[in-house]
């Protein structure tokens, strides 16, 4: 970084201002100026003795490599979660427990260690993929350094060294730039060797062309779009040749500057709003499951621990160890059981469903957690160009002369893309093109240098956006009368453009410059007439032109109400954010006569200096103009009214104009048509002068900043994410990098897009579309949904049921199809509880009633000979009453107690030599019932957690068939325990008869209904919570 006198080794960072005031402002200062701060000349440019001192004061152009997270830390990182500790611990007391149960147990060992080793190995793949994704981070910062240069042409000791390595640039050397070249570092131009010199750095800056530099000064205060004097590192010359001084190499670049905020960024990165959520459910699991541990214990402590009162005081105190032992090994296994070792593989399985799911809508997820922030995204900060646009410039209008010099013709032109077939020109001359609009197309054809081919099924521009826009224009217009079916015509993309230029040769060119804001062509016709084609600025053209072409190729005066006319159709089109060129020639050029492109001819000396330009372009004849724009995309309007349904603010950074962008966030949507703007729309600039830049960011409807640099989206997205917003932000450039490494989902653009936004993003759009945001928002919010449905069936089930069937019907909870009208609802805070005090309170009712109905069908059994209508008499088992079932134990002090032998299936149950065995070997019936209506009553709470409130007369079972299938297996699976002898007495349980399967299905099935009444009440409570809410909260209607 240039800095003269005892200043010129401090180095800094210089992110958070516009212009340090320590840094030499080159791009305000002139050229002589430069030098003398510098202490070099152009001619000779630095000593080698110099540079040497130099690079030990500022090192080498290179960017700088942050040490990033060592393998360890990041696998101690993946265990830094509530919820994985839990699992941790549960494994390692299963473990124990399997060791303890092993050493009497021998046959059991085995089957023992299973849950905790399955345990071990879902925590182990899960640290696998977290590392992986953390190592992805750092790759953003290496794709950085891909766009630098790696050679430069420099002058030292007056030598022209052609191949320096870049990295040994230091401030002050002397740089030759030409076409093609990538700029090594920051630098200031110090003399243009062409008539123009043009570079691309809409990476770094966001603007969507090419941009014209210049050795003259500029304002102090100008921002990094301003700095037309300055040529930035990482940009590419496009056109022209030139001379510059490095002013700023390595991190004090404008692209290392870039690198430092993206590294900041990724050191700032906060955990996800699911894993909060989750953390807070491991933190509430963890309460309930110590409670349990401590209930069940406490419960028991009578029968290991036991002392009698004497004198009013407990003596004589009894402890059994070996009772405590096996009472806290009950309690902790009750513990390890309620522990859901499912739901992370759960989490896992349907965020990469809808990875799938997204990549089939061309949403290319990089991280898995990203797929459930979109469906808590509140704000979107979409770029402009590309993402809202096309970022394909098309001609919207064609102005024309008309039949006398008082009139014009417009003509609407269709089209968004480089095919010429998308679109057509309305109002077009039935019997086709008369000579002043040929002698556009003729114009537009030739003096011109873009081209546009097809390949891949799309249609791709070379050369400048504008003139190859123009020539799509040529296309719809078509060709002359008569000529349409001539053969001479080939079938290339451009071929009326191809016809012109055979027509009329191109004899040579008059570049184009900033000063006279156009470009001249000398052709020559078949005749063998020599004329002047020029195309450039409408205002200069007019005023270099002193005749006009009518409708029927007539020449007249351009009187000063021509003029005017022109004017007005100009500064009507300029105001619709259209970028205008217009149309002249002159066909009286007496040096170039018998010109025909030969160096030794005496004209050719006119054509090497540009100053003699103005001068052969004047006395010109306007001939008409037309309006051009990077064109919205035509879903994009549907797609922001889809956000604002959804809740969603959609808020537009740019780095263009803001008169551009302004009419093109009125045409999709984001403004309404006569909105008034005036507090909604601000360059970057203007923002960072706000005092409360909050209230301007809480502002409801849509917002605009324009110019915006990378500071300015990074401070959006802070104080954005400060308020509580969840924030997705697009980008496809360099400049966008820090800001997607920022946001809560950073989505880049996949064929615009640079490597470097690319890797530092959390998605990537395969389209560049903005309305695939949108969907993947809607997939999002579905996925959410999905896992909050898990939970719901997990707990309001008996949880060890839960892992025995957990891979069958659970898992297909994961293909859920979304809410109908998921997106027509508001976006979820981030910091809203996963489980919220009425969904707790429906878990508990729910779970109340497995409960119940499970241990109530053992009763019912027991107890009664018939229930509903049902009869359950046919197996012949003896009934008891209530109390003798609660009093079993005392059964052998009954008197004249006897019990009836019973069937199940092909087996005989009889208790003639000991009846009360009838509360022990004969309770077989009763599990087994108890068994299948936990399955059963599961199975139907499966159907209740398709939708969190949503009725199942509207989301009936069969939209999700998977869940059907697993269903289906799952009885399927129980069926072949229940009949298969050998299984059955395995599982220790009976077959079961048609009646007993009928009172299974009616203690089951009422779980449905009760879910239903609840959803019922849940439903109205919303609606209520929504209308009381809407007029406090405008930003989510």
């Amino acid at each position: 970084m240039g800095k003269g006198g005892e200043n010129y080794g401090k180095r800094e960072f210089v992110n958070s201002k516009p212009t340090d005031p320590d840094v030499f402002p080159a791009w305000a200062k002139d050229i002589h100026e430069c030098e003398k701060h510098y202490d070099v000349s152009q001619k000779s440019g630095l000593s080698t003795a110099e540079v040497e001192n130099r690079r030990r004061i500022y090192g080498n152009n290179e960017l700088e490599k942050h040490e990033g997270q060592s393998i360890w830390s990041l696998i101690m990182e993946q265990f830094n979660d509530t919820l994985v500790r839990i699992l941790l611990l549960a494994a390692v007391v299963s473990f124990v427990l399997a060791w303890y149960d092993g050493d009497e147990g021998g046959e059991m060992e085995i089957t023992a260690f299973v849950e905790p080793l399955v345990i071990f190995l879902i925590l182990i793949v899960n640290a696998i993929v977290g590392v992986w994704q953390e190592n992805n981070a750092e790759k953003a910062l290496e794709a950085l350094k891909e766009i630098q240069s790696e050679q430069a042409t420099v002058i030292r000791d007056g030598i022209k060294i052609p191949s320096l390595p870049a990295k040994e640039l230091v401030p002050g050397d002397i740089v030759e730039l030409k076409v093609g070249d990538k700029v090594p570092a920051d630098m200031r131009v110090l003399e243009l060797v062409s008539s123009t010199l043009r570079v691309e750095q809409g990476s770094l800056t966001g603007e969507s062309e090419a941009v014209n530099k210049t050795n003259k000064s500029v304002s102090e205060d100008a921002d990094i779009q301003g700095k037309r004097s300055m040529v930035f590192a990482g940009t590419t010359v496009v056109n022209g040749n030139c001379f510059c001084l490095v002013t700023q190499i390595g991190m004090e670049t404008e692209i290392g500057k870039v690198h430092t905020q993206i590294h900041v960024a990724s050191q700032s990165e906060e955990d996800t709003p699911l894993k909060k959520k989750l953390n807070e459910f491991g933190e509430v699991l963890t309460m309930i499951i110590g409670v349990i541990c401590i209930f069940v214990w406490l419960i028991n402590v009578k029968y290991f621990l036991s002392w009698e009162y004497i004198d009013g005081w407990p003596r004589n105190f009894k402890f059994s160890f070996e009772k405590c032992t096996y009472y806290f090994e009950i309690a902790v296994a009750l513990a390890v059981a309620a522990i859901p070792e499912g739901l992370p593989a759960v989490i896992t399985t349907c965020l990469a469903l809808g990875t799938r799911k997204m990549a089939q809508k061309n949403a290319l997820v990089r991280k898995l957690p990203s797929v459930e922030t979109l469906g808590c995204t509140t704000v979107i900060c979409s770029d402009k160009t590309g993402t809202l646009t096309t970022n394909q410039m098309a001609v919207a209008k064609l102005v024309a002369m008309g039949g006398h010099a008082s009139s014009l013709r417009s003509f609407r032109v269709d089209g968004t893309t480089y095919n010429p077939s998308d679109g057509k020109i309305h109002g077009w001359p039935s019997g086709g093109m008369d000579a002043n609009l040929e002698t556009i197309a003729k114009i537009s054809a030739i003096c011109n240098d873009a081209g546009v081919t097809h390949s891949d099924n799309k249609y791709v521009a070379h050369g400048m956006p504008t003139e190859a826009a123009i020539k799509v224009l040529v296309e719809k217009m078509g060709l002359p009368k008569g000529l349409y079916s001539d053969g001479a015509v080939g079938n290339d993309v451009l071929r009326c453009c191809q016809w012109w230029n055979e027509y009329e040769h191109r004899i040579a060119t008059l570049e184009f410059d900033r000063d006279r804001k156009s470009m001249g062509v000398i052709v020559k016709s078949k005749s063998g007439r020599r004329s002047l084609l020029v195309k450039g600025a409408v205002e200069n053209l007019l005023e270099r032109s002193s005749k006009m072409q009518l409708l029927d190729g007539s020449v007249v005066p351009l009187d000063q109400n021509s003029r005017i006319l022109v004017s007005n159709a100009l500064q009507d089109m300029s105001s619709g954010a259209l970028r205008c060129l217009g149309f002249a020639y002159k066909d009286e050029l007496p040096e170039f006569e018998t010109y025909d492109g030969s160096d030794d001819h005496p004209a050719h000396a006119l054509l090497l200096d540009p100053s003699n330009y103005p001068s052969i372009e004047s006395n010109l004849t306007f001939v008409g103009l037309v309006g051009l724009r990077d064109p919205p995309r035509q879903e994009v309007h549907q797609a922001i009214e889809d956000c604002k349904a959804a809740g969603i603010h959609v808020m537009v950074i740019t780095g263009d104009n803001k008169n551009t962008a302004e009419a093109i966030c009125r045409e999709i949507g984001v403004f309404g048509l006569m909105e008034d703007i005036s507090s909604k729309s601000l360059t970057g600039k203007e923002f960072m002068a706000i005092s409360d830049k909050k209230a301007h960011l809480r502002q409801s409807g849509g917002l605009l900043f324009s110019r915006a640099e990378p500071r300015h989206k990074q401070e959006i997205v802070r104080l954005l994410k400060e308020d509580g917003e969840v924030v997705a932000m697009t980008g496809d450039g360099v400049n966008d990098a820090p800001a997607l490494k920022l946001a809560d989902i950073g989505i880049a653009m996949g064929i615009a897009g640079t490597e470097v936004a690319k890797e530092a993003s959390d998605m990537v759009l395969a389209d560049d579309n903005f309305s695939t945001i949108v969907s993947a928002v809607g997939e999002g919010r579905s996925i959410y949904d999905n896992m909050k449905a898990f939970i719901r069936y997990m707990i309001s089930s008996n949880i060890g049921e839960v892992a025995s069937i957990f891979l069958t019907a659970a898992l297909a909870l994961g293909f859920n199809p979304p809410d109908k009208d998921i997106m027509k609802k508001p976006p979820r805070r981030s910091d809203d509880s996963l489980i919220t005090a009425w969904i707790l309170f429906r878990y508990l009712v729910i779970g109340l009633y497995v409960g119940v109905a499970t241990v109530g069908v053992f009763i019912i059994w027991y107890t009664h000979g018939s229930f509903l209508g049902i009869d359950l008499s046919g197996d012949g088992h003896t009934l008891v009453t209530y109390p003798q079932l609660a009093n079993w134990a005392q059964c052998s002090s009954w008197k004249n107690f006897t019990v009836s032998p019973f069937t199940a299936g092909n087996q005989v149950f009889s208790f003639e030599n000991n009846p009360c065995d009838y509360f022990q070997g004969g309770k077989v019936k009763a599990m087994t019932l108890s068994l299948s209506v936990l399955v059963a009553i599961e199975m139907f709470n499966s159907l209740n957690a398709l939708s969190e409130d949503g009725s199942l007369l509207t989301m009936p079972p069969w939209v999700n068939p998977w869940l059907l299938l697993a269903m289906s297996v799952s009885f399927g699976l129980h069926f072949l325990i229940l009949y298969v002898p050998f299984l059955a007495q395995v599982f220790g349980i009976v077959p079961l008869s048609f009646n007993e399967w009928l009172l299974v299905l009616a203690v089951a099935f009422p779980v449905i209904l009760i879910d239903e009444v609840l959803k019922f009440v849940g439903r109205l409570g919303r609606r209520m919570r929504s209308s009381s809410q809407r007029p406090l909260k405008p930003k989510t209607e």
